[in-house]
């Protein structure tokens, strides 16, 4: 039976793209920590609901740290992905140069994001929005932190030249993880910076 099923009865191992063990581990991964993510969201307007308008210490948050700092994520995953292209086509220069500019981007947003938490008039214990607010950024950035540690050991075994352009799943599954830490922000960017405007 066995036979009848893989070539020479040998079982399949070794698989690649989508069909790899470590693919759909990150999409599990990634699921759970949706859910996380949307928990304590759910969190934060179930709480701004009950509380009305005037319950954020901010409540016109600023967006001139918060939205240049969200378009350099952003631009990072553009650059991952691009540099994911060049792995893909044997084009190594693109594809370190794009792993490289992608953790660069990354590392400034992570400072710059820790520099408005110093710059925040209020620390997590001023009520229910600082709490809420600190937790989620906090949270986010410790899967920046997180993506960032992926990107650089991918970076590192590229440069090394451990992938070819028929074998570089763990690229492809570190960048799927950095564009989950991109569209978290997007999440937490609307609901933390935009909609207090338009609860207001």
């Amino acid at each position: 039976m066995a036979e009848g099923l893989y070539d020479g009865g040998a079982l399949p191992v070794g698989a690649r793209g989508r069909d790899s063990v470590g693919w759909w581990g990150m999409l599990c991964l990634i699921a759970t920590e949706s859910c996380l993510f949307a928990y304590l969201l759910f969190g934060y307007f179930y709480v701004a609901l009950q509380r009305g308008p005037a319950w954020s210490p901010e409540p016109h948050p600023s967006i001139l740290l918060s939205g240049p700092n969200t378009a350099i994520l952003l631009a990072s995953s553009m650059a991952a992905w691009w540099g994911e292209g060049g792995a893909r086509r044997g084009r190594r220069g693109r594809h370190l140069a794009g792993l490289g500019v992608a953790i660069g981007l990354g590392a400034l947003f992570l400072l710059v994001q820790v520099f408005e938490w110093r710059a925040k008039p209020f620390g997590p214990s001023a009520g229910s929005y600082a709490s809420l607010y600190f937790t989620t950024t906090g949270f986010h950035m410790a899967h920046v932190v997180a993506g960032l540690a992926m990107l650089i050991v991918v970076f590192i075994w590229s440069a090394l030249g451990y992938f070819t352009p028929r074998r570089y799943e763990p690229v492809s599954i570190s960048i799927v993880y950095w564009h989950f830490v991109d569209a978290v922000w997007l999440a937490v960017f609307t609901t933390f910076y935009v909609s207090p405007y338009l609860m207001a």
